[in-house]
């Protein structure tokens, strides 16, 4: 008799052991409190820098500027053919496309001839970076606010001149890298409505000068603050604006490790970090990022669902596929997808693994704000066509 029941008390303990491995598994991983803590609404209102207050004039200057074509060396780019409020203020492209381009978004391609590249890098949203550089305490300096994928501006002032003289994204071929920022400067003072306009912004006897045309820029793109997404109410008391599976997303999000890096209101460490994310096969070769290291700072990814594809390089198409790369589900750690980067190389805050992808994706979306500033112009100061060569 006891021989008998043998085969059924292995089975009971087999089935219990089952049991617990399956409750285990349906326990969710407590989120890092100090992490969670971290991510939270952002301002409403950007700080400027002492150096550049901001006026109503100044941003109706910046404004035109950034839809003006006039900045560009062949006058058919300007700062909103690549970061078009259609597309969340990016383009929707794996790799801008700048000067000698038409159309807008999906659509943009070069004209034909054509012997420009493609922009290096993917292009980032202009919403919102008003707040780069923003610390887990929700401190930030506008002045030395980080910029580019490698961090080789700080500030907006600085960022938003390099476009003009950066061949393949506005220059063109019309005059050389040294003498592109003196040349548009020469335009504008040539073009009537821009003198009353830079006159008002700025209280100097030579107003329109490149450094005020920067000021202007950057002045315009600190209005473009979008703080009122369903996780900025939900921060800020509204427990209604997330869903359940976008709650459950957020502790997703932090077990999973995402916020090691993607931490602070804007969900950025703004640090640099090697990850060994594929080239761009558009580029001649291959993207070694910062110094060389193949770093590259980390995104915010305030209203990330409105500007794929992603990564610097624009090679993951949706938000699923940048899950993937870091958790592809063959167990164990993901391999680098750069041959210049081996997995030793990668920086140890690499996820080893994603918790609910879904849930993580539903939480994402709920970074996006509704309200933005999406004003075009019905006509620009040079009297081009608003925007570039856009339609």
């Amino acid at each position: 008799m006891a021989s008998s029941l043998l085969p059924r008390v292995a089975s009971m303990v087999a089935a219990a052991a089952l049991l617990v491995v399956v409750a285990c598994q349906k326990q969710p991983a407590t989120p890092n409190a100090a992490e969670l803590a971290t991510l939270t609404a952002l301002p409403q209102v950007a700080a400027a820098p002492a150096n550049n207050p901001s006026s109503a004039a100044k941003i109706a200057l910046g404004r035109v500027l950034f839809w003006d074509p006039v900045l560009s060396g062949g006058k058919d780019v300007s700062c909103a053919s690549c970061h078009h409020p259609a597309s969340g203020y990016a383009d929707a492209l794996d790799l801008a496309i700048g000067s000698n381009g038409q159309g807008l978004g999906t659509a943009r391609h070069f004209r034909a001839p054509n012997d420009f590249p493609f922009n290096k890098r993917n292009t980032p949203t202009v919403l919102n970076t008003a707040f780069n550089g923003m610390a887990t305490d929700g401190n930030y300096q506008p002045a030395t606010a980080a910029m580019f994928w490698d961090l080789r501006a700080q500030s907006l002032e600085t960022q938003s001149l390099m476009p003009v003289a950066t061949l393949e994204e506005m220059r063109g071929h019309q005059y050389a890298e040294g003498v592109a920022l003196d040349s548009v400067v020469a335009r504008l003072r040539g073009i009537a409505a821009y003198g009353p306009l830079f006159g008002a912004a700025f209280a100097e006897a030579t107003p329109i000068t490149a450094a005020n045309i920067g000021k202007a820029l950057a002045c315009f793109e600190r209005t473009l603050v979008a703080a009122d997404s369903p996780f900025d109410q939900y921060m800020r008391g509204d427990k209604s604006a997330l869903t359940a599976q976008q709650v459950q997303g957020l502790n997703d999000f932090v077990t999973s490790g995402c916020a090691k890096c993607h931490s602070g209101p804007m969900l950025s460490d703004y640090q640099l970090h090697v990850l060994g994310v594929a080239d761009n096969t558009k580029n001649p070769a291959s993207d070694a990022g910062a110094n060389g290291s193949y770093a590259f700072r980390t995104p915010s990814l305030r209203n990330v669902a409105l500007t794929a594809p992603y990564m610097h390089s624009g090679t993951l198409p949706n938000l699923q596929a940048v899950l993937n790369f870091y958790d592809p589900g063959r167990g164990g750690q993901a391999p680098s997808a750069n041959p210049h980067v081996s997995v030793g190389q990668r920086d140890p805050l690499f996820p080893g693994r994603v918790t609910n992808p879904q849930n993580i994706i539903a939480f994402l979306q709920s970074l996006t704000a509704a309200s933005y500033d999406r004003t075009v112009p019905a006509v620009v100061p040079s009297g081009l066509a608003v925007g570039g060569n856009i339609h």
